[in-house]
This record gives C-alpha cells, sequence and structure tokens, in this order.
C-alpha cells in the first residue's frame, strides 16, 4: 500500500507527541493525535498520564480551543482509537461526533476490547480510514504495551552495568563506578521511562540504593518493587523513606518475619505482596502477574546476579541494555549473571542484538530474546 510523504510527516510527529507521555501512561500505550486540516495542522495533543484523556480527545479539544472546524479534517494517530467505555469514553464515537473525514492509523490495537473495532466503527460511520502507517515505528514505540497484552505480564527490561568480563563488581562488592557518567545518565533515563524498578534483597542490604531518578530528560520515578523472600530488609534503607517519590512494593512469601511485616504494613509509602513460593523463594512469575494489580507493564531489573539469573531462567526478560566499560576485574569480581546450570550450548540464553553503540567509552548493546 503507498502512502503520502505527507502521511509519514504527521505520523512522525504523532510518534514524537507520544513520547512525552513515558513513564506516566502505565498499562495503558503511548499515544499521539495531530489533526490536519488544509495542510495545516490544527489540532494536537497525547495519552499524558493513566486514567486521564486519550490523545485523540486532547487533541479534538486543542482544535476546538484554537477555534478551528474539525469537519472534514484527517487525523493522525500511532494507535487505533479505542472503542470501550474504560476510565474515558471510546474515541472512535467522539472521531465520528466530530464529523472528521479521514483518520491514519499506524498500528492496530491488540487489547481484545478494541482489536479492530475502532477501525470498524471509523468505517461504518463512512470514515475514510487508512491502517499500518509507518508500522515498524509505530510497533517499536508500544513494544512494551504490546508484549505486556501478548504475555499478561509487565515487559521485562534487563538493565546491567559490568565490565568487559561481566562482572559488576570488585570481590570485595566495590561497583562506584564501572561504567561512565554518561552510561549513568542514560540509566537514569531508562528509569523515567518505565513504570517499576525491581531489585534483589541482597542488592539493597549491600548497596542502600535510593532507586529514583536524578539525571535525564524523563524525570518519572517509577514504583520500586524490592524480591525479599523472608522480609530481611533494614528498616534503615533509603527506598523505605517518606521523602522519596512513588511507593515501594516487597514481595515476599508466607514464611516472611511477622514482626517486620506489621512494622512496614504500617507504612504508607510501603505496599507488601505475599507471593507464592518456589525452591524456598518468591515465585516470580507469580509476582509479576500481581504487579498487574497496581497497573505495572513495564519493570527495569537492575538485580544483582542471583535475581538476573532467575529472572532468565523463567523466561521472564524481554529486552537488554548490557553497559560494557573497557575494564577487566576477573574471575573473583560478582557476576552480572549468577549460575544458570547451563550444561550445554544449545540451553543457553541467545540474544538478538539491536544495536551497538559507543558511550564515552563504554559500549551501550541493546537486545532482545
Amino acid at each position: 500500500m503507498y502512502f503520502s510523504y505527507d502521511d509519514d510527516y504527521y505520523m512522525q510527529k504523532a510518534i514524537d507527541l507520544a513520547k512525552k507521555g513515558m513513564g506516566y501512561t502505565m498499562a495503558n500505550p503511548l499515544v499521539g493525535c495531530v489533526i490536519v486540516k488544509d495542510d495545516k495542522i490544527i489540532g494536537e495533543g497525547y495519552h499524558e498520564k493513566f486514567g486521564k484523556s486519550h490523545a485523540e480527545v486532547n487533541a479534538i479539544n486543542d482544535a476546538k480551543s484554537r477555534g478551528e472546524d474539525l469537519e472534514g479534517a484527517t487525523l493522525y494517530v500511532n494507535l487505533e482509537p479505542c472503542s470501550h467505555y474504560g476510565k474515558t469514553p471510546p474515541c472512535a464515537n467522539r472521531i465520528v461526533e466530530e464529523k472528521i473525514k479521514r483518520v491514519v492509523i499506524g498500528t492496530e490495537d491488540p487489547f481484545e476490547k478494541v482489536a479492530g473495532r475502532g477501525v470498524k466503527i471509523l468505517r461504518d460511520a463512512g470514515i475514510e480510514v487508512e491502517e499500518y502507517v509507518m508500522e515498524d515505528e509505530c510497533l517499536n514505540l508500544n513494544e512494551r504495551f504490546f508484549a505486556y497484552i501478548e504475555n499478561k505480564r509487565p515487559f521485562v527490561v534487563l538493565k546491567s552495568a559490568m565490565s568487559l568480563d561481566g562482572k559488576i563488581a570488585t570481590k570485595t562488592g566495590e561497583s562506584k563506578w564501572i561504567t561512565s557518567e554518561m552510561s549513568r545518565n542514560l540509566s537514569h533515563e531508562l528509569r523515567g521511562k518505565l513504570d517499576a524498578i525491581m531489585v534483589g534483597i541482597n542488592t539493597v542490604i549491600a548497596d542502600d540504593p535510593s532507586l529514583n531518578v536524578r539525571h535525564g530528560n524523563f524525570r518519572h520515578d517509577p514504583i520500586r518493587v524490592v524480591v525479599d523472600s523472608k522480609l530481611r530488609i533494614p528498616l534503615d534503607r533509603k527506598i523505605l523513606s517518606e521523602e522519596l517519590p512513588s511507593f515501594t512494593i516487597i514481595a515476599t512469601t508466607k514464611n516472611y518475619d511477622e514482626e517486620k511485616f506489621e512494622t512496614l504494613s504500617s507504612k504508607e509509602n510501603v505496599k507488601i505482596i505475599v507471593a507464592e513460593e518456589k525452591d524456598g523463594q518468591v515465585d516470580l512469575k507469580d509476582l509479576l502477574e500481581k504487579l498487574m494489580e497496581f497497573n505495572i507493564s513495564s519493570i527495569l531489573l537492575e538485580g544483582g546476579g542471583i535475581l538476573n539469573a532467575s529472572m532468565l531462567k523463567e523466561n521472564l526478560v524481554d529486552k537488554f541494555y548490557l553497559f560494557l566499560a573497557p575494564k577487566i576485574i576477573g574471575s573473583d569480581g560478582r557476576s552480572a549473571i549468577a549460575s544458570m546450570d547451563i550444561k550445554s550450548l544449545k540451553d543457553a540464553v541467545e540474544i538478538e542484538i539491536t544495536k551497538v553503540e559507543k558511550l564515552s567509552g563504554d559500549i551501550l548493546i541493546t537486545g532482545r530474546i
């Protein structure tokens, strides 16, 4: 199918608008919308926050606030307009009401309550609909949303900063700083783009991290998730501070310390998930399912070697950001991935490398399972 230069141009505008919602849309997709009439943009909008108005409605309201007439206009949106009542009314019906003539869509919405129904509403109303404009770019934009819908669990991104020989710390635990300042800033930007950040209890005990966002263009602070099977977390850890934005989820099992449980439960900024148990530890698949109850659709995994290995063994990692510093630490350093008990190469985890970049001396490898 042929699409005009103008269609690509305005769809790119919609994609750029959608990116402004990164970190704030939670279980909802990133969506941007541009309305064009007589070769002029008359309205723009994006989905700004979970539970708030969708991109199409914001763009329509923007056009009306400018005093523009929407009848006969073309609307560009990177994802199929919704067709159901959720936290907001259906966008497809609103588009019909405004007598918009043409709608250009990047990708179909995989959510079962939409999935083609939005397009049908538009076409049944006599609106001209063009689909799959800049489809690859629109799919990449919402990769976490599509995976969330398909896998019925949050999209998990494993991020690790390591030496060339795969070590995240020396044998004494020293890890600051293996990678460059540029790499660290980009790591914080990744935090700001995703809904939650997950670590294991050993990381909390050893490093006492804040797990907030202090650098980068995306300053949204994610929900903090700590995997702590027996509630070993010391009460003086930074992530329990009420001064931090957002809140902390502690995932434990029925074998938790009861006194610690009562103390933590009394904190306003702490939520506790009692997950199923597997081999004496938190069942990670059950945990990810339970995290969906908090509308968490994406997680940045910043675990130590044990948690990283456990997530990989359970096939719960979707994407990788591996920051490699030009350093060699040696076999007695702490590994980014602990033992996975792989005896044959055919059982090794295979990664499709999608991008390799140089960052101030470091190398950033982006990949997918």
